[in-house]
């Protein structure tokens, strides 16, 4: 396939991606067993599979997308008899986005498993399936789903596993939907709640204009900077016409683009959509990655280089010399990222974080493609217009003090990863106070380093301060300033999506901010159904930074914090709480799976879920004492007359029903 090819088709994945903000399902299965009394047994798994998408066959070539596979973990005295077998057979063509034969089923299809069973059989077959869908612009990551099966010799049939199989451990009485709590656990639907004030979804503009801010910091490095005349000079030596040299450089920009682009779907695939808010909350990630900001940062100090083997990149670029086309400025733009790595790896790692951080498939991609916009623009232009190049800046100290200045601003980001640790795991290591002040001393030292009062090893000597390092001394020395009042519990609204909360503060003479909420579902509900309030959920996380903004923004000011007090029970519930489920693990079914609750965070991530059929944070919904909703549900949104309406909409609605 050659790379005109492969970058339409990447960018139509990243586009279909970036448009939508929702998981994808567009294949969905169930399974039955069915035995009778001759010791014969057949397995059924059925695919329900949407219009203008394919499930690919069982067996399919190298290099090509995923097959469907199928898994038995069988009790004893049940074997497999003979292979398994689809009701229809499969499409077979030639693929010309692959250029490989393969094989899919377009519509719904069933597999059937023969078994052999022993009379004296019992327990539970497992059945797994991994599979992977596609249509004509995208495909799905691949996935697995498994189904539990019961076989008992007083059983005729097996239902599929979301109505028949038995969790391995017992479900406790707050874990799942009861009768007897009035509702609280049964899901809820808004059709019927009249229209709110429509909150906005997340911004995903939040994550892009991070990281085109990313891109345009990297861009200063001393590993990108020079980068910048040796590309001019690749484009020069091509000798094209004009409008063949603008093609090319356009090209070159796009491949930018599209490489990081699949560097941070890379990301996405490999730790899975689903898995992403608990990766930017756990413990080894978080501290790992503070580990490696903090030896960047080192780095970018003068105490050493971080470099890739030169043979990498030496080798990439005899490659761009060598080929001619699209394939040459494709492993131009290749050359571009592995030479960069050095100082645009802890710039990618934090914006892939705070990516994950939101909990969804897109950041990452939207992340990444500011990053990489940002980055590919002054490459582009300086490629069409070289004659840019005389205006340039050349290299000098100056590129080392952007070093310089970086490494602090990374040493500042490496304490939030270590708070999003301390906080989900509750070590108590990094209070708010121990937080502020490693951040104005932080900060304070940039700003004498600015003014030239801190000298590296590798730092050109200067005689005087120039206007640019006395202005950003004068910004970086305020900012510490500002940051003081926060030691003594001022809420610090334009970082508090970086600090950590205000009810880790251990000396606190703000007064205002705080409030008495539950962190627990159900007492906070039988409270508030006790003392006849309607009730206000926070689906919040300690790795979510919009929760944090709208903490400070929204739920710090004297209005909302008035009309919360007196009105409404607050339940707080973190997502990402990682401390043990007291009484330990329990399972529950979930859409045909069964899935471990292990945590508190589990538990109310569950409980979201199932109930609001919502996965993102923050969330936040209005319940009567029955556990019905009482209005829209809102979602991220600054504007404080805004969640003023909706509160008091939701009270109204409240009175009403009375």
């Amino acid at each position: 396939m050659n790379l005109k090819r492969q970058i339409t088709l990447l960018l139509g994945l990243m586009i279909t991606i970036m448009a939508s903000a929702q998981m994808l399902e567009p294949i969905k299965w169930n399974a039955k067993l069915q035995q009778n009394d001759n010791g014969e047994g057949e397995v059924t798994l059925s695919a329900n599979v949407e219009s203008g998408w394919h499930l690919y066959g069982l067996n399919l070539p190298e290099g090509g997308p995923n097959p469907t596979i199928f898994s038995f973990d069988l009790p004893d005295g049940v074997k497999l008899n003979g292979a398994i077998k689809p009701s229809i057979p499969a499409i077979e063509k030639f693929d010309a986005i692959f250029q490989l034969p393969l094989s899919w089923w377009d519509s719904d299809v069933s597999f059937t498993q023969k078994l052999s069973i022993a009379p004296d059989a019992a327990g539970k077959i497992v059945v797994g399936v991994r599979f992977q869908g596609c249509n004509d612009e995208t495909c799905t990551a691949p996935t697995k789903q498994e189904f539990t099966l019961m076989l008992e010799k007083q059983q005729k049939a097996a239902a599929p596993a979301a109505e028949e199989a038995e969790p391995e451990e017992p479900i406790t009485e707050a874990a799942a939907p009861q009768a007897d709590k009035a509702g609280w656990w049964t899901p809820v639907t808004f059709e019927d709640a009249e229209e709110s004030v429509p909150l906005s979804q997340a911004s995903w503009w939040y994550i892009f204009l991070l990281g085109f801010g990313g891109g345009f910091v990297a861009l200063l490095t001393p590993c990108v900077w020079p980068m910048i005349p040796m590309t001019v000079s690749f484009f020069l030596k091509k000798g094209n016409s004009r409008g063949k040299s603008i093609r090319d450089a356009v090209t070159y920009g796009v491949s930018i683009v599209v490489i990081y682009l699949v560097l941070g779907l890379a990301i996405t695939v490999l730790f899975g959509a689903s898995k992403l808010n608990d990766l930017a909350t756990n413990a080894v990630f978080n501290l790992l990655f503070f580990l490696l900001l903090v030896v960047f940062a080192i780095s970018f100090f003068g105490a050493f280089d971080i470099k890739l083997p030169s043979k990498w990149s030496n080798s990439v670029d005899n490659r761009a010399e060598k080929t001619s086309g699209l394939l040459s400025i494709f492993f131009m733009a290749f050359t571009l990222a592995l030479v960069s790595f050095s100082c645009t790896g802890p710039i990618i790692g934090t914006l892939l974080v705070e990516a994950a951080s939101v909990g969804d498939i897109t950041g990452p991609a939207i992340g990444m493609g500011g990053f990489a916009l940002a980055l590919a623009l002054p490459f582009t232009l300086f490629a069409i217009f070289p004659s840019w190049l005389k205006e340039m800046p050349r290299s000098g100290g100056w590129l080392n003090s952007v070093k310089v200045v970086l490494g602090f601003l990374e040493l500042a980001l490496a304490l939030k990863f270590l708070s999003v640790a301390d906080l989900a795991y509750g070590w108590g290591i990094l209070d708010r106070e121990v937080f502020v002040s490693l951040w104005v001393v932080i900060f304070t030292l940039l700003g004498l380093y600015l003014l030239g009062k801190i000298r590296f090893s590798h730092d050109t000597p200067t005689e005087s301060v120039s206007i640019v390092r006395f202005f950003l001394s004068l910004i970086s020395l305020s900012f510490a300033v500002y940051l003081l009042p926060g030691l003594w519990g001022a809420p610090l609204k334009s970082v508090s999506a970086f600090v950590p909360p205000l009810y880790t503060q251990d000396f606190n003479l703000y007064a205002g901010g705080q409030f008495e909420e539950f962190d627990d579902y159900d007492r906070g509900m039988q409270y508030a159904s006790d003392n006849n309030r309607p009730v206000l959920i926070d689906f919040s996380g300690y790795g979510c930074v919009n929760c944090r903004k709208m903490e400070g923004a929204v739920f710090d000011t004297d209005q909302v914090e008035k009309i919360v007090k007196e009105n409404f029970v607050l339940i707080k519930l973190m997502v990402d709480d990682k401390a043990e489920l007291p009484g330990g693990a329990m399972t529950v079914t979930e859409n045909g799976r069964q899935v471990k609750l292990e945590t508190v965070g589990d538990k109310w991530s569950y409980l979201q879920r199932s109930k609001f059929a919502a996965n993102s944070q923050p969330y936040y919904v209005i319940l009567d004492n029955e556990g019905a909703a009482m209005n829209k549900p809102a979602y991220y949104d600054e504007n404080v007359e805004k969640f003023v309406m909706w509160l008091e909409e939701g009270m109204k609605n409240y009175q009403n029903q009375k």
